[in-house]
């Protein structure tokens, strides 16, 4: 694999499907469909994946790509795959909240080793490099050049007084209840793969998740938090979360950083 030309091919479509994204999301009304699985699906999700999933097939033809809005490849299986959520945050989105994300990743033997989250709402663009450091970057996102970045890294946790993160749409009193057995200091909520961001520069220490998702929602955060010295583990046993599973569905998980002693779930 081509690291540099996959960074630069991941930003660029990030970018892409962004605008398309937002040209949506300005409009004053939009179409939401129902999914099989009752998930909500908008023009703007099958606009952003047409973009990134033709970018990715001419960028990569030998390489699979399974995404979220192509159910014929969620019985696909390779040991290196691409892993796209167009649109992570469907509701966030409907919703006009601003915490959604395009999710892209490449997974290597079970783990995601590159990946990229962009917020085009917030303005916010979070990648590995070809070495794989995390990197925010900063600027106008130009679509050609890359801006100003700056390298991120994890928390170096306080277990008496943790950041926590947690989901904006899917909190349950399954997760308060976990979270309530750590010494926090304070909590914040966030929508799509913002929380693995959010730990990853530090924000936050720690995001249990105590629900369903599937691996194009969580693969590109994943990667990022990986790149920025973090990690991400089954909340059942606390081995690594790995990829590439039946279905490409995940358990329930932790994120954290390594500084954080886990409580057994």
């Amino acid at each position: 694999m081509d690291y540099s030309a996959l960074s630069v091919a991941m930003r660029r479509l990030s970018l892409l499907a962004g605008a398309k994204i937002m040209e949506v999301y300005a409009a004053d009304d939009f179409d939401v469909k129902v999914k099989s699985d009752a998930s909500p699906v908008t023009e703007a999700d099958e606009a952003a994946d047409a973009i990134i999933s033709a970018g990715l097939r001419e960028a990569f033809p030998d390489i699979l790509l399974v995404t979220e809005e192509q159910a014929a490849t969620h019985t696909s299986k390779a040991g290196t795959f691409l892993i796209v959520d167009p649109l992570d945050g469907t509701k966030e989105f409907i919703n006009r909240r601003g915490d959604f994300t395009v999710n892209i990743a490449l997974v290597e033997n079970g783990v995601p080793t590159r990946g990229v989250v962009y917020a085009p709402a917030k303005g916010r663009m979070f990648y590995t490099r070809a070495d794989g450091q995390a990197v925010e970057e900063t600027g106008d996102l130009a679509l050609d050049s890359v801006g100003e970045t700056r390298a991120i890294t994890v928390s170096d946790a306080d277990n008496s007084a943790l950041m926590v993160v947690a989901s904006k749409s899917h909190r349950d009193q399954a997760t308060d209840d976990y979270i309530n057995r750590y010494a926090v200091r304070d909590m914040t909520s966030a929508g799509s793969s913002l929380k693995f961001c959010l730990v990853a520069t530090g924000e936050a220490d720690l995001y249990p998740r105590l629900g369903r998702t599937m691996e194009w929602d969580t693969a590109a955060g994943d990667a990022v938090l990986r790149g920025a010295g973090g990690s991400v583990v089954r909340f059942d046993d606390h081995s690594p979360l790995v990829y590439g599973k039946e279905g490409y569905a995940n358990p329930f998980f932790i994120a954290y950083a390594p500084g954080v002693d886990l409580v057994a779930g």
